[in-house]
């Protein structure tokens, strides 16, 4: 294992470790906290918690993917159609995420505004749009990967060819 890669896997270990802590701990608290705030909504605090362990799990698929990603650096492979699928996997989950977060957009923003707390809903729409940053930075990285993939086997033809005697092109 390379030493930056090494480093960069750490680094996503560690970004898993306060998430792990949020399901434990945070998270049923604030579902019971929308059910003392608002004691006609308690059909809704398992689905809103159902929908924060989702997208709990979607963030781990997308560490997984980042680690794979890592793996394939690793392996020399960081020029191939397994990092493109890698990434296309990192914008879709960024995407999900950030969809998650805008249907419980209503649930958060009626607590931040029963418990005059704006911090809540600012807390939201922080994690919404770092999801759509992410997402449209992961397509641009896999429209440009498929693009440098295309010209390297573009390249590595013209190269194979001439080596063959097939370069009556150049003649």
């Amino acid at each position: 294992m390379k030493r930056e890669t090494f480093f960069l896997k750490a680094v996503v270990v560690l970004m898993g470790l306060p998430v792990v802590a949020l399901c434990i701990f945070i998270i049923p608290e604030i579902a019971a906290f929308l059910v003392e705030l608002v004691p006609s909504l308690t059909y809704l605090q398992y689905p809103f918690m159902i929908g924060l362990y989702a997208s709990a799990g979607i963030y781990f698929v997308a560490l997984h993917q980042v680690f794979k990603l890592l793996g394939y650096i690793d392996m020399d492979l960081a020029f191939s159609d397994l990092t493109v699928q890698v990434l296309k996997n990192i914008k879709l989950c960024a995407a999900a995420i950030g969809g998650l977060f805008i249907l419980f957009m209503p649930l958060i923003f009626m607590m931040g505004d029963l418990d005059d707390a704006p911090g809540l809903v600012l807390i939201g729409l922080i994690i919404i749009f770092a999801c759509m940053v992410i997402a449209v930075f992961a397509a641009v990285l896999q429209k440009l990967l498929q693009n440098a993939i295309a010209i390297k086997q573009e390249n590595d033809y013209t190269i194979w060819g001439a080596k063959n005697g097939n370069n009556h092109q150049y003649r």
